[in-house]
């Protein structure tokens, strides 16, 4: 077999490996979306009683029904994450007014994409031919921004602009990218010590944003050391954060150990949270548990060692999150580890939480979590309920059977219950559920 076939082989192998990988992780995502959309359907239900502007004001001060500043930020957080998305995907398509239109609405959210929305603004103007105002927004991205990585593309793109100034865009721009896209996909067959200076000088011009993805995508693969060192530097940020943040997921899904252990010497070396953040969820891409299980065990910041929690919860590392929650005396952090446990599907330790757990607050937690697990966990709540006579257990066990849409486990508490206060709880949840065991019941008490 020839070298280039020999090389070709390997790096479909990689890929193979690398996707088969992401499908796992993809599949333990899947697997939590019947249970989220549930929880998602049920929750104008469970507003339904609220009537008025008192009634959310006297659920906000009792904690029933609070969205905290945290939950507002994240919320504006993710927004402007999917809008700086959506103008990315406008584009890899070419459509600069769309491009255009989601990057100004990802700029009005102030987030931590502004400086990169800036520039790719730019670059949409000025692939549209609109060349003053791209000029104009790289003015105010540098004058607002001036510390920013982004800079020094803008910069590039600047000097681009007046090069070409006066000079229509010309319409073979396209085609040519194409053209050097199906080129790119011969280098893999290539003597990689030659292929890497010409793939760094793709990944550095600029020209074609679905060129750079490509071409780190070939680099990834490749076992030379040249290649493994231009992924180190382009994902220690010797080049933009874009291509950095691409770097990193590729070097967790296609790098193999080598390029595993290049993000972790990353992880440890960097201070920069947001880049951590791409290196936990390269890991959860590439199915690393020991490294993901590392880091929420020794990471000192609170909200990097919350997103190795939850990505391990993603992952379906149950062994290790009950390790984590054993060996964890901070409620607030055994909150978050519950929380992944219950995305992680271990029905079993939440149930035996929810029965056994010392601490009230984490107690009431697990409760909570059995509901969003469905109506596998009918058996535990029922007992759970028969067994404790505490009004606030109570009431939690009757919201999880609500958010697990549990009909028949509420017309079984009902049918037994005689403390009226209790009853009306359960009957109040059952009339806004809709099932045919929640009417059928409806239907028992108003022909009595």
């Amino acid at each position: 077999m020839s070298e280039g076939i020999s090389i070709e082989m390997s790096g479909l192998d990689r890929a193979g490996e690398a996707l088969a990988r992401a499908g796992e992780a993809l599949g333990q995502v899947e697997r939590l979306e019947p249970q989220v959309n549930m929880a998602l359907e049920r929750l104008p239900e469970a507003l339904a009683p609220i009537e008025n502007l008192a009634d959310v004001s006297r659920l906000e001060s009792s904690g029933e029904l609070a969205m905290g500043g945290d939950d507002r930020d994240q919320e504006k957080a993710e927004r402007e994450s999917d809008l700086y998305d959506d103008g990315q995907d406008a584009i890899d398509e070419n459509k600069w007014d769309k491009a255009i239109e989601k990057f100004d609405q990802a700029i009005e959210l102030h987030g931590r994409h502004i400086d990169a929305a800036i520039y790719w603004k730019a670059y949409a103007q000025n692939r549209q031919g609109h060349r003053t105002d791209a000029l104009a927004t790289i003015a105010t991205l540098k004058k607002d921004y001036p510390q920013s990585h982004w800079v020094n593309e803008a910069q590039a793109l600047d000097l681009e602009i007046h090069q070409t100034n006066g000079q229509p865009v010309s319409p073979d721009a396209q085609s040519d990218c194409e053209l050097k896209l199906l080129a790119l996909n011969g280098l893999q067959q290539a003597d990689p010590a030659k292929a890497v200076p010409f793939l760094e000088k793709i990944l550095h011009g600029g020209t074609c944003p679905k060129l750079g993805s490509q071409a780190l995508f070939v680099l990834a693969q490749s076992n030379s050391q040249e290649a493994r060192d231009a992924m180190s530097r382009i994902a220690r940020g010797e080049s933009n954060p874009e291509l950095q943040r691409k770097a990193i997921q590729d070097l967790g899904l296609f790098g193999g150990a080598a390029g595993r252990q290049t993000i972790e010497q990353l992880y440890s070396s960097s201070s920069d949270v947001d880049m951590k953040k791409h290196i936990l969820q390269a890991f959860m891409l590439s199915g690393d548990h020991e490294r993901m299980f590392n880091v929420a065990k020794t990471e000192k910041s609170p909200e990097l060692r919350a997103e190795a929690i939850r990505q391990l919860g993603l992952m379906g590392a149950q062994d290790q999150i009950w390790q984590l929650y054993q060996n964890e005396t901070s409620v607030e952090v055994k909150k978050q580890i519950l929380s992944a446990m219950w995305q992680s599907g271990n029905s079993e330790k939440v149930g035996e939480l929810a029965r056994n757990e010392k601490d009230h607050t984490l107690r009431l937690a697990a409760i909570n979590d059995l509901g969003l697990m469905g109506e596998r966990s009918e058996p535990v709540l029922l007992s759970i309920y028969a067994s404790d006579q505490d009004p606030e257990v109570r009431g939690k066990v009757i919201n999880a059977l609500f958010l697990s849409g549990d009909a028949k486990g509420l017309v079984t508490l009902a049918r037994k219950e005689t403390d009226p206060n209790m009853k009306k709880q359960i009957v109040s949840k059952l009339s806004i559920m809709g099932s045919k065991d929640a009417t059928d019941y409806l239907m028992e008490i108003l022909n009595k």
